[in-house]
């Protein structure tokens, strides 16, 4: 797969304090540069910034995989095995409301990978996911 380039990803939250509480003290993201109107964070070794944006209401959507309904849109990292693992029990020591709870999908097909989705105070949806042999990221 060779090196990968962080991204940068900005999302709209409409509680800043709380997100940012969420993301340094539950995530254990690392702070960056911040305003009274966005963070930065460190994001798994990526540059994720919130920013601060009123609360509208929008729809909620989901597409089924594997027979669970994923919402749409969702942002996360793929971590290695161990630590997924290590992660997944962090998260459910911080009581983390899991939309999706952590399981295989696609298990003993092509593309084989665990994975648990949950959603930031301002309903921005999250997944992470392993898998065993990370050739299978992209498998067909």
């Amino acid at each position: 797969m060779g090196s990968v380039s962080p991204f940068h990803l900005a999302i709209p939250v409409h509680n800043l304090e709380a997100c940012r509480l969420f993301y340094r003290d539950i995530l254990n993201c690392e702070e960056g540069r911040s305003s009274d109107q966005w963070v930065d964070f460190n994001f798994f070794g990526h540059q994720l910034v919130i920013h601060y944006k009123e609360k509208t209401t929008t729809e909620t959507v989901a597409n089924e995989v594997d027979g669970k309904h994923v919402p749409v849109p969702h942002f996360g990292v793929v971590l290695d095995w161990d630590a997924f693992a290590e992660f997944e029990a962090h998260l459910k020591t911080k009581k983390i409301h899991f939309i999706i709870e952590p399981y295989v999908r696609f298990e003993g097909l092509v593309g084989e990978q665990k994975t648990m989705f949950f959603k930031d105070p301002s309903d921005n949806a999250l997944e992470f996911k392993t898998f065993k042999d990370n050739s299978q990221l992209f498998a067909k």
